[in-house]
């Protein structure tokens, strides 16, 4: 399976030549670094894979979308973009660690004060930590406005009470960007929820021990157990209530597109693990890659990764305009998880009993596709926001409020002299 790549054309109107350098640079080092450490990580599925954290934050890479007055690369979308897509086709695993880091990343870069911006973002450019967002539960699941985790005035602080589920770097990360209720039941979720930063020695703040799932393995996504932790009135994210709005809109201007990014670089190598078997097998007088029937579903798997690698790439390239986007966003965590698992499971009947060998990488990604529906909204919650979408429904639009602080994308189409839309 190949693990480098030049940009394929159809993706020029997106990447700059910084981007084209960032996008070699992420392909050196899955093939330097990551592949390397695959077989490890298949092999030992209760070790969560911390070198590799190490190895990212040395390159700056958590800090990809953080401002340089912070630290960070401030490379914007786009770059984030290639970055978790080049990483995935080598490891869903090594992808998963770095996008997971940058959801909270886009909270507190939106939603934060100048101090917790100053203190914690150039300590998350300069590597020295990562962070999480915890906002799942095992009850209330994708539904938000069911959080039964508690937020309680204590004088000047907040104590809080609870427990979260599937939290990305939840083992890896030295500070947590936790929802909580922080108004009575009856009160509407808008305005019920608040954001905390939650760094990861608070007394009372315990994380369960790493169990492995389905698929990603040495990627931690595990349980926080919040017992009566007390944090300072000053480690709220945003306004008190505030916190459905830091949840959503992180999860549409980062998660919704990390996780396509994701899907992307999965469905990538499952189109190359394909065609390259199919190119060498033989049959009758020639290979399996000659017969009609078969190369009928591989330009089906084809046409779908192409399909999906333009939406992916095409909704941040609009969100790194400031442009309204967010059903693009959307979209392409919807379509392109849905394409990819369509194409992972053509790949495993194409290869028959083949794909059921334990260490053929096909196995591997066939298990990591399906950890990129859940997280960010199941294919319902999409499908629900994109008819929002269709019937023109008042909603906010985050990626015109909050994504035009910066004009990361060159070269820009609007004139250097245009207004730019402000956050709230």
């Amino acid at each position: 399976m190949p693990t480098t790549m030049s940009p394929p054309p159809a993706l020029h109107p997106y990447l700059t030549a910084s981007h084209e350098q960032l996008w070699r640079e992420a392909d050196q080092f899955a093939a330097g670094e990551v592949a390397l450490r695959v077989a490890a990580m298949e092999a030992a599925p209760h070790k969560v894979e911390d070198e590799l954290a190490r190895l990212m934050a040395a390159r700056g890479w958590f800090g990809v979308t953080i401002p340089k007055k912070y630290g960070g690369m401030e490379a914007g979308h786009v770059a984030k973009t290639v970055l978790i897509h080049r990483l995935a086709c080598v490891s869903a695993a090594a992808a998963a660690i770095l996008q997971a880091t940058l959801i909270p990343v886009g909270a507190v870069d939106h939603w934060g004060t100048v101090e917790q911006k100053e203190r914690w973002l150039s300590q998350v450019a300069d590597g020295t930590v990562l962070t999480s967002i915890a906002v799942t539960e095992q009850d209330a699941g994708g539904h938000i406005g069911g959080i039964e985790t508690v937020a309680e005035r204590s004088g000047e602080d907040w104590v809080l009470t609870g427990e979260k589920v599937h939290i990305g770097n939840s083992h890896l990360a030295g500070l947590h960007v936790v929802v909580a209720r922080t108004a009575p039941s009856g009160v509407s979720a808008s305005q019920a929820l608040t954001a905390f930063l939650v760094e990861s020695d608070r007394p009372g703040l315990s994380v369960s021990g790493h169990r492995p799932g389905l698929g990603l393995h040495g990627f931690s996504a595990g349980r926080l157990n919040l017992g009566r932790v007390r944090v300072p009135g000053n480690n709220v994210v945003g306004e008190i209530g505030q916190g459905l709005s830091v949840a959503q809109s992180s999860s549409i201007l980062y998660g919704r597109p990390n996780l396509a990014a994701v899907s992307l670089g999965i469905h990538e190598a499952v189109v190359a693990t394909t065609t390259a078997r199919l190119k060498t097998r033989p049959r009758y007088r020639g290979t399996l890659s000659d017969l009609p029937v078969l190369r009928d579903r591989v330009g089906d798997m084809e046409a779908r990764l192409r399909a999906a690698r333009i939406l992916a790439y095409q909704s941040v390239h609009l969100l790194d305009q400031g442009l309204p986007c967010d059903a693009d966003l959307i979209n392409a965590k919807y379509l392109g998880h849905q394409w990819a698992m369509k194409s992972t499971q053509d790949a495993m009947e194409l290869h028959g009993a083949h794909a059921l060998d334990r260490d053929y990488v096909l196995q591997r990604l066939w298990r990591d596709i399906q950890h990129t529906y859940p997280p960010a909204g199941t294919g319902e919650v999409q499908r629900i926001c994109l008819a929002d979408a269709a019937f023109d429904e008042d909603h906010i639009q985050w990626s015109e409020r909050l994504a035009a602080e910066a004009a990361w994308a060159r070269p820009d189409p609007t004139p250097a002299s245009a207004p730019v839309r402000g956050a709230p």
